[in-house]
C-alpha cells in the first residue's frame, strides 16, 4: 500500500519550482514606494527630484513609474475652484519626473484651459437654471395647488431639470476632455522615452 502524504508534503512539492524573484519584489516595492512618495508630494510633504536621487539606481524607474501613475490619474476636469491647486501639483510633479521643456509648456496652457472651463461651467449651470426657472416654478405651484401650502422644489431633487443640466454640461465636459486627453497621452508618450 502506498503511503499517504500530509497536506504540508504536497503543498512543498507543489511550491517547489516557485523561486522568490528578488528584483522583482524590489521593483514592485520602489512603485509602491513612488505613489507613496506622490501622495506625499501633493499633501505639501515631498521633494520628489531629492527623493528620486536618493533611491538606488536600479529601482529609479519603478520609482518614477509609481509616481507618473499617481500623479496622472490627479490630472483631471476640476470640480470647484479648489481642484486648481492639486491639479497645478500634479503637473509640478509630472514635469519632475519628466523633465521635458515641452511638456511643461502644454501644461501651463492646460491649466490655463482648466481655469477657462470652470468659468464656462458656472456661466451654463447659470444659464440652464435661468432656462428651467419658468418651468420649475409652474411645477411649484401645481404643487402648491394640490397640497394647500408654498412648495420650493430644489431644480437638483427633479429628474426633469437634473436631466437637462447634465445633457447641456456633458457636451461642455466633452469639449474640454478632448484637449485634457490629449496632454495625457502626450505626458504618457514623453514619459516612456
Amino acid at each position: 500500500m502506498g503511503r499517504i502524504k500530509s497536506a504540508l508534503e504536497i503543498a512543498l512539492e507543489r511550491t517547489e519550482s516557485v523561486k522568490s524573484d528578488k528584483a522583482g519584489i524590489d521593483q514592485f516595492e520602489a512603485k509602491q514606494k513612488g505613489k507613496k512618495l506622490a501622495n506625499a508630494f501633493l499633501a505639501g510633504g515631498a521633494d520628489l527630484g531629492d527623493e528620486i536621487k536618493k533611491s538606488p539606481a536600479d529601482q529609479q524607474k519603478s520609482l518614477k513609474q509609481g509616481i507618473f501613475d499617481v500623479l496622472i490619474s490627479q490630472v483631471s476636469l476640476p470640480a470647484a475652484k479648489e481642484d486648481e491647486k492639486r491639479i497645478e501639483a500634479a503637473g509640478k510633479g509630472l514635469a519632475i519626473i519628466i523633465n521635458d521643456s515641452r511638456f511643461t509648456a502644454m501644461y501651463k496652457q492646460l491649466t490655463g484651459v482648466l481655469s477657462q472651463y470652470l468659468q464656462e461651467a458656472a456661466q451654463y449651470e447659470q444659464a440652464i437654471r435661468q432656462q428651467y426657472a419658468p418651468r420649475l416654478r409652474q411645477k411649484e405651484e401645481e404643487l402648491s395647488r394640490r397640497m394647500g401650502r408654498e412648495v420650493r422644489i430644489d431644480p437638483f431633487q427633479d429628474p426633469e431639470f437634473t436631466a437637462f443640466f447634465n445633457q447641456h454640461i456633458n457636451a461642455l465636459k466633452g469639449n474640454y476632455e478632448a484637449a485634457l486627453n490629449q496632454v495625457k497621452d502626450e505626458a504618457r508618450r514623453l514619459f516612456n522615452n
